[in-house]
Formats: C-alpha cells, sequence, structure tokens
C-alpha cells in the first residue's frame, strides 16, 4: 500500500488531499496545528483505519522530531509540505512588520526544510520517493507583474530556493523535489473568487505527483503541469 505524509490538513487543499488520497487506498500520515479542532479530518479517521492523524505546530521543533520519532522507519512514498499562511495581509511598501515577516519565514520556509531533513530517510525507504512543497506564482520573480505581498512572496520564493538546493543534495538518494502551485484556489486564503475548488485543485496536484520522475526533481510545477518560470 503507498503511503503518504502531508502537513497542514485541518482544512481546504491539505484536507482534501487527505480524502482523495484515502479513496485511492492509500495509508495517509496527516498533521495539524490545533488537531482538537480538525473535526473534518477526525470524521475522516472513522471511516478509514488508514489515516493516521498527528499533532504538529510545523514551527515547534520538539514536536517535529516527535513525530519523527513515532514514524521512525515507516516507509513513504510522498511527503507533501502544504501547511503554510499568507503572512502579512497588508504588507504593501512603507508597511512591511517585521516579526509578523519573520513568523511567515519560520512557517513557509524553515519548516518545510526542518520537516524534509526529518523524513527523507522514510522517503528514500519508499517507493515512489517524492518530496513536494506547495509554494505559489507568487514565489516566481518572472511572473511578478504587480508588486507588493512583500511578506508571503519572499518567504515562498525562498522556499523555492531550498526545494531546489535538496533537489541537488537528494538526487544521489532517487529523490524527486518538486514545488506544486495548487493553482488560484477558492479557500481560506485564495477567497471566494478563486478559479477553481478544492477538489479540481487536489486532483490536479495529485495527477502531478503521480507523473514525477527523478528526471522532473528541482521543477516548479503550475496546476496544469506546465512548469512556471522563475
Amino acid at each position: 500500500m503507498p503511503s503518504i505524509l502531508i502537513t497542514g490538513t485541518n482544512r481546504g487543499i491539505g484536507l482534501e488531499l487527505v480524502r482523495q488520497y484515502l479513496d485511492e487506498g492509500w495509508e495517509v500520515y496527516a498533521t495539524a496545528r490545533k488537531l482538537q479542532h480538525a473535526t473534518e479530518l477526525q470524521q475522516l479517521a472513522e471511516f478509514y483505519p488508514t489515516l493516521h492523524s498527528y499533532k504538529l505546530d510545523v514551527t515547534h521543533h520538539e514536536q517535529r522530531l516527535a513525530l519523527a520519532s513515532q514514524l521512525k522507519g515507516i516507509p513513504l512514498d510522498i511527503l507533501i509540505n502544504n501547511a503554510g499562511v499568507y503572512g502579512q495581509d497588508d504588507a504593501f511598501f512603507g508597511h512591511t512588520d517585521e516579526e509578523k515577516w519573520l513568523e511567515a519565514l519560520r512557517i513557509n520556509t524553515i519548516a518545510p526544510m526542518k520537516i524534509m531533513e526529518l523524513f527523507a530517510n522514510n522517503i528514500a525507504l519508499g517507493e515512489k520517493k517524492i518530496i513536494a512543497s506547495m509554494s505559489s506564482k507568487m514565489g516566481s520573480m518572472d511572473d511578478n507583474g504587480s508588486g507588493g505581498s512583500y511578506v508571503y512572496r519572499s518567504t515562498k520564493a525562498a522556499l523555492n530556493a531550498v526545494m531546489v538546493s535538496a533537489a541537488h543534495d537528494l538526487k544521489s538518494s532517487g529523490i524527486s523535489v518538486v514545488i506544486l502551485h495548487p493553482g488560484w484556489v477558492r479557500t481560506d486564503m485564495g477567497g471566494p473568487n478563486g478559479e477553481i475548488n478544492v477538489q479540481q485543485s487536489a486532483e490536479r496536484l495529485r495527477s502531478i505527483l503521480a507523473s514525477v520522475t527523478i528526471e522532473n526533481s528541482g521543477d516548479f510545477y503550475d496546476i496544469d503541469g506546465s512548469i512556471i518560470p522563475w
């Protein structure tokens, strides 16, 4: 049975990815920062014995270590770093908040790196050997035609740099490292005017991941499967 670890699964795209992978017969290891409030995730656990849920604040060092200890030696086919925040929503020029910026950096950039470091051995034991992080087109320099959004753009651009370095460093272990743009999705972060819903986003993301090989390591995928320019 294939297996996957997904962070940030209490709602939105993360929760829908859990649901769809479970429907496909996968063993799913799902994390949520406030597990006691992740009611839909808990409801899924009542129907799917292959769902294992854990409390995890991705920025919390001891919680990360505890999860790594619990999953030690378990093969994982895919790791998806999905947990993330927009951060300061009014981060325009002349109005950036340093503390909010640092908080977003810890969640969006540093935490995915630490998660990768802790679970790379699990991925190496799996068959598919894929690590993916949820980024955004807004982290692309080439795609930036409007400016602003300094906090979100910079933390996602930094995440992309982290992932490309990991793609080089883990290639010898046969691990593919890729970056995903989930599309403009109707979620709490994406807002009500998004182009697609969470079900469509998750379906397309799963399709992309199903096609990833070691030759794709380091690629930055748009939701339609095309490559986003940097």
